[in-house]
């Protein structure tokens, strides 16, 4: 399982970088106005209309191949969470009595008379 995990991490890697590549190559809405003074589009590698087409829908079928792999990372964690939490690692548990038998820490300045004005409570660790 463990080899599968690195598969995911490596592709998930790759299709993140060409995702920014496809996204820095795409020409932004702006750039068909050139196109009216002599841009020469028709002789284009990818037709005539232009490269727009083609790297949306490679962007598109990136970002799904990204979010399963995404997905599946999160699932990957989740498992060794849980793998972790079965090992007999402690596990932090939080108190119900709070503030019964907290003790009044001393302010950062020293003064006496300020424990007794109301100075912060602070919870007692265990």
């Amino acid at each position: 399982m463990d080899w599968l995990e690195t598969l995911v991490v490596v592709v998930h890697v790759v299709i993140a970088v060409a995702l920014v590549g496809l996204v820095l190559i795409q020409q932004g809405k702006g750039a068909d106005a050139g196109a009216a003074f002599g841009g020469g589009a028709s002789q284009t590698v990818f037709g005539s209309q232009g490269s727009g087409s083609f790297l949306t829908r490679m962007t598109t079928f990136m970002a799904v191949i990204f979010f399963v792999t995404s997905f599946s990372l999160a699932i990957f964690a989740k498992q060794r969470a849980e793998v972790a939490g079965d090992a007999g690692i402690p596990v932090v548990q939080e108190s119900s009595d709070i503030g019964a038998g907290a003790e009044q820490v001393p302010s950062i300045d020293g003064a006496a008379g300020s424990e007794s004005e109301g100075g912060d409570v602070l919870p007692e660790l265990e």
